[in-house]
């Protein structure tokens, strides 16, 4: 299902508190986001129960129970975990990915909140969620009788929300840190192909390695951690960071000229990292034109082409990161820079071409 309009984790309460409880809802996102915990910690503040159902491991018989015999009659009675006094959330996670047969056993449960004669308690409320196939993950079509049944929010990853609940949860401040200044590395798109990618989950996981390691955490296992729970690119700008954080090693440091890009080949994360930063101060220092540049506008880009010359000498490849456009083709630093960066440093444009 393609998402005309998404919202942040922040707005998920106020929405789930005016729609849910008067109709069932559907929770659609990205693997890892947090739509889980969001649905537990909404039916927490509603004073809920939250019963979860994945929807991959239920069979028909599962939702509708099993038949007994009632005064020569046949009755079905409905599971335990259904089958309940007290108003309850009752969370259908992985809802599209269960079986056809599944999602029909649902349709009487989700629109009327009954199975046979059992009906949910008043106050009870229903909550679905799951991936989008574009996600690459486990997804099947959801029939329309089923979609009419559900009002549908699509959520989406928000590095500002997900910083204030880190704040608030224990994750690992070399990670709070870093997504602070790299937001965009909270997530990633799914890759096609079978290797870790970036998500507040993942993130958290990498967050309980660190604590387990404690201050002994060396640098071999805290490449393991990264790489086996992020995106390879993000684990290796992480890693970067965490080399910064260890040697006091910045960059006000090389641009101030108090120290030199690192240049050992055991530190090329470090120097991938700094130069994505160095890509960052360029963006916000550096003017969009050159007409009417201050003493210090010169100051700043004379020193930024002498820096890229030095990187350049150590990493042709890291050194046109530092110019590179986005992943649009657009570029990212003012124009007249790239070109005196051009005349300046050929082998650049060459590389980049």
């Amino acid at each position: 299902m393609q998402a005309a309009v998404t919202v942040t984790p922040a707005r998920i309460p106020e929405l789930l508190l005016g729609l849910a409880t008067v109709r069932p809802v559907f929770l659609w996102g990205a693997p890892g986001i947090g739509k889980s915990s969001l649905v537990r910690e909404f039916a927490e503040s509603l004073g809920l129960e939250c019963v979860s159902l994945l929807g991959t491991q239920l069979a028909p018989e599962d939702l509708i129970g099993v038949p007994q015999i009632r005064d020569g009659r046949s009755v079905f009675c409905p599971p335990e975990a259904i089958a309940r006094d007290e108003p309850y959330c009752l969370f259908l996670d992985e809802l599209n990915a269960a079986t056809p047969d599944v999602q029909k056993a649902f349709y009487s449960l989700i629109l009327d909140r009954r199975i046979g004669d059992y009906e949910l308690p008043k106050g009870s409320i229903v909550i679905g969620a799951g991936n989008r196939a574009t996600d690459n993950a486990l997804a099947r079509p959801i029939a329309s009788a089923l979609v009419n049944r559900l009002t549908h929010v699509h959520l989406e990853a928000s590095a500002k929300d997900w910083l204030v609940w880190a704040a608030n949860n224990g994750i690992h401040p070399w990670i709070t840190d870093h997504l602070t200044d790299r937001p965009d590395h909270l997530w990633s798109k799914p890759p096609k192909t079978e290797e870790p990618f970036s998500t507040p989950r993942s993130w958290h996981m990498l967050s309980d390695a660190l604590h387990s390691f404690g201050r002994d955490l060396g640098e071999d296992t805290l490449k393991v951690l990264a790489h086996g729970t992020l995106t390879p690119a993000h684990a290796v700008a992480f890693c970067g960071y965490v080399k910064i954080v260890r040697s006091r090693f910045g960059i006000d440091a090389v641009i101030k000229g108090e120290a030199r890009w690192p240049h050992r080949v055991e530190d090329r994360d470090l120097l991938y990292y700094l130069a994505e930063s160095f890509r960052g101060r360029l963006v916000k220092e550096l003017p969009a034109s050159k007409e009417h540049m201050s003493a210090n506008g010169r100051q700043t880009a004379y020193r930024a082409k002498s820096l890229l010359v030095q990187l350049a000498e150590i990493s042709v490849e890291v050194a046109q990161t530092v110019i590179a456009s986005d992943d649009d083709g657009n570029p990212v630093l003012p124009s007249w820079f790239l070109v005196e960066a051009a005349r300046d440093m050929p082998r650049l444009v060459e590389a980049r071409r």
